[in-house]
């Protein structure tokens, strides 16, 4: 753990919080009857407070930008995919404590389960050293190592910034409809609607199939986010 804290530029008062920031539910399940718990309550703890830290930090940085753009810009910097590289650069899948079928089945190279523990290790700071300690720690692993690149890149990609909204409830079912394909072959427009759990969320129209999805995906966002 040592090496760990070295990675995090932080050192624990209390190195239990860290340990435990690494139990994954499939070691705890296997552990039945013996006090371990698993990493998701603190898992819960760190969604909220990379949350706040991110809005906070994207709030002062673009002072005009109106709430949905702050909005997608932020799920593009949490989202798994954010997550997951940042636990690859502290290395977090070498300190894991998983059960034996998670183990053979790969998952200590699972973006889901490391993205999780990064979130787990946001909590465990925050526990241990207060919101200051939590901020500079995101700051320095997250939010300024480059990522204003990969933010634009995923907001560009209206689908995936759906996608990483609705997928913060469980359960969510996103599909996208081809409604018509109107106009010459030359210069054909297509009509895309897109649909959550079976309701009409946005509707949009492109050259193509993937452009009228993109347009659809922009309606949708557009309209959860209040944009206007």
């Amino acid at each position: 753990m040592k090496t760990l804290e070295q990675r995090l530029g932080y050192t624990f008062h209390n190195q239990t919080l860290l340990q435990d920031a690494m139990i994954h539910s499939s070691y705890a399940n296997e552990h039945r009857g013996t006090g371990i718990q698993s990493n998701e309550r603190m898992e819960f703890l760190g969604d909220a407070v990379l949350g706040l830290v991110t809005g906070e930090y994207l709030y002062r940085k673009h002072p005009d930008a109106p709430e949905g753009e702050l909005t997608r810009a932020r799920a593009a910097l949490v989202c798994e995919e954010s997550l997951h590289e940042v636990a690859c650069a502290l290395g977090l899948g070498e300190y894991l404590k998983l059960g034996k079928g998670e183990e053979n089945g790969g998952g200590r190279q699972r973006p889901s389960i490391l993205a999780d523990a990064t979130e787990s290790v946001f909590a465990a700071v925050y526990l241990d050293g207060g919101m200051e300690a939590a901020r500079s720690l995101i700051h320095r692993v997250l939010l300024e190592r480059g990522k204003e690149e990969d933010v634009e890149r995923r907001r560009r990609d209206y689908k995936t910034a759906l996608q990483e909204v609705v997928q913060r409830r469980a359960n969510q079912v996103l599909q996208y409809e081809m409604l018509e394909a109107s106009g010459p072959d030359h210069a054909k427009v297509f009509t895309c609607a897109v649909t959550l759990n079976g309701g009409e969320i946005g509707r949009g129209s492109g050259r193509s199939k993937k452009e009228a999805e993109q347009e659809a995906a922009r309606a949708a966002l557009d309209a959860m986010t209040g944009k206007q």
